[in-house]
């Protein structure tokens, strides 16, 4: 776990919401990698060999330096504190040395070349890489994480993140569950193109989910389903004109057409507000209408959540 600074518990964590890769940023992201290939860490992915062949005696640079060639050929190599690639340069760089990282492990001694010989902790080798990573981009602002699955994943604003990393979804229609899962993932994604993508699957799924109610008739499948989520006039009022202007926002904005005069969008900001506007709603209307949505994994099934072999109540 990345400790905390007192900055932090005292006034609490800057927001991550920077997406540029800055000078400083960079320069922390240098000195560890940097670091393990001084102390032999990457010895672990690219071993250099004891010319007596009794083990690894260390990092051997000539492969960190072909690989990084033929995987991020774009990449100049060594990397320069001072010059700062690309931030998919960057991140396709940490997830190259990440899968190659370990905890070396010093053993025997050997006096003829003066060198000891290592063996290497892989998952703790990878902790602290991602740890000391993570601080980076948190001290920075960044709205990046190096994952322990060993992926660069865009931090969703605070207020969705969330429900976007716990979600399972199981609404009893596996189209819809195929739509917001891919719309999830994708948003996650530190490209914005893509992340335009995820806003084009739930739109997607926002149709689909439209019709459940009754397939033959999709505006009166949307007042069903808009009826399930509260008694109170006003409320229903309010939410069937956010029902119609989310359609129209789809309709009218570059997310499900692609005709001219369809109006692009290029902010990410943007693609976040819409996001989050689209999957919150989303989100009530599953619990609302009992589509049995889950937000981990790890929590209990309900009792009134049928099981795969009983029928789905719709």
């Amino acid at each position: 776990m990345v400790s905390s600074y007192f900055s932090d518990r005292e006034l609490g964590a800057k927001p991550r919401i920077s997406e540029q890769i800055g000078q400083k940023a960079w320069g922390g992201t240098f000195l560890a990698i940097q670091q393990r290939i001084d102390d032999g860490s990457f010895g672990a992915g690219f071993p250099e060999q004891c010319p007596d062949g009794w083990g690894v005696s260390g990092c051997d640079h000539i492969k960190i330096e072909l690989a990084v060639q033929a995987e991020i050929p774009d990449l100049e190599w060594p990397i320069d504190p001072k010059k700062i690639p690309s931030i998919y340069e960057i991140f396709d760089l940490l997830e190259l040395l990440y899968r190659r990282v370990g905890n070396p492990e010093q053993g025997d001694f050997h006096s003829y070349f003066r060198h000891f010989h290592y063996s290497y902790d892989i998952a703790e080798g990878q902790r602290l890489f991602r740890d000391e990573i993570n601080r980076v981009l948190s001290r920075n602002s960044i709205a990046f994480e190096l994952s322990a699955e060993g992926q660069v994943v865009r931090l969703a604003p605070q207020v969705l993140r969330e429900d976007l990393l716990d979600s399972l979804f199981n609404t009893g229609d596996t189209n819809l569950d195929k739509l917001l899962e891919v719309a999830r993932t994708k948003f996650l994604s530190p490209k914005l193109d893509v992340r335009k993508e995820a806003l084009e699957k739930l739109w997607d799924a926002w149709e689909r989910l439209k019709t459940l109610e009754m397939p033959s008739d999709k505006k009166q499948s949307v007042q069903l389903l808009i009826g399930k989520v509260s008694t109170e006039q006003t409320v229903l009022n309010f939410l069937d004109t956010e029902a119609r202007t989310l359609t129209e926002i789809g309709n009218t904005l570059m997310i499900r057409h692609t005709e001219v005069g369809i109006i692009p969008i290029s902010d990410s900001e943007i693609v976040d507000y819409l996001f989050h506007r689209l999957f919150a709603s989303i989100l009530l209307f599953l619990r609302k209408s009992n589509r049995y949505y889950r937000k981990s994994l790890q929590d209990a099934i309900p009792s009134d959540i049928p099981s795969q072999d009983d029928e789905i109540p719709f």
